[in-house]
């Protein structure tokens, strides 16, 4: 296994961890303080190797041309893993709108979806811009939710909403842009 792999397999290997932190976090009764408590600073600075992972795998990947089908599909999957678990645990804390995490949660299905029917016709969906911007503002929004906002709570700037409704824009724009350059797949497999 290559290293590009390796980092992408730590990162889905750091997605039960994080969520394990961040339970014990909740345990910990101190979701009422205004500042992030030690296991939530814990979690967010996990969360954000397992993201830093992402970066990092696709860019060694490409400098030293060790792109491999496992790649191809597990880089993609690791990231929506990632996204997807944090997101979904920010809702249930009530710390994210559930109608935003449904929104960023069904369009990561539907382009998984777009990318399972692309591979049977021998394609690849490879991520565009709008995609890579969809997901540094989905992982930057969650560290800020993790740590309310710390250290810019100080001046009750809600940077991390605002990263939030930027990644919905974003979440949204490129779920548009991938299906409109690949509507031509549905008409062939209907």
């Amino acid at each position: 296994m290559n290293l590009p792999n390796k980092l992408t397999v730590i990162r889905m290997g750091l997605i039960p961890v994080f969520l394990l932190v961040m339970e014990l976090s909740v345990q910990s009764n101190n979701l009422a303080m205004p500042y992030p408590n030690q296991l939530r600073i814990l979690a967010a600075v996990i969360f954000a190797i397992a993201s830093a992972t992402d970066w990092f795998d696709g860019q060694i990947a490409r400098k030293y041309n060790l792109v491999t089908n496992f790649g191809k599909f597990a880089d993609p999957m690791a990231d929506k893993m990632l996204v997807m678990s944090a997101f979904i645990l920010l809702a249930a804390l009530g710390e994210a709108p559930g109608w935003v995490v449904a929104i960023i949660v069904c369009r990561e299905l539907a382009v998984t979806g777009l990318r399972t029917i692309l591979v049977e016709q021998g394609q690849v969906l490879a991520a565009g811009k709008a995609g890579k911007w969809k997901t540094a503002t989905q992982m930057l929004s969650i560290i800020f939710l993790i740590l309310k906002d710390w250290p810019f709570s100080l001046w009750h700037f809600p940077i991390g909403d605002v990263l939030l409704y930027l990644a919905l824009l974003a979440t949204i724009y490129s779920g548009y842009e991938y299906f409109k350059n690949n509507w031509s797949v549905f008409s062939r497999s209907m």
